[in-house]
């Protein structure tokens, strides 16, 4: 398995969520990204948007959130 850096640091949503959604299929499916962001949005939008696209959300500590892709 191997894991991809996604650095959202700085920007505001929705622009990590869009970004997560078009690096996920660049990826095998198993394989994590790493995403940071530091918008407090993204505490609530990342693991909504994996539970919309039936993702993995391995974990969400703020500014770190790891999403495996399933499909």
């Amino acid at each position: 398995m191997n894991n991809t850096d996604l650095d959202c640091l700085g920007l505001l949503c929705p622009l990590p969520v869009i970004k997560l959604a078009k690096l996920l299929p660049t990826i095998d499916i198993g394989d994590t990204i790493t995403v940071l962001a530091d918008d407090p949005a993204a505490a609530t939008d990342i693991p909504a948007w994996c539970r919309l696209r039936s993702q993995e959300l391995v974990t969400a500590d703020a500014p770190r959130f790891v999403v495996r892709r399933l499909s």
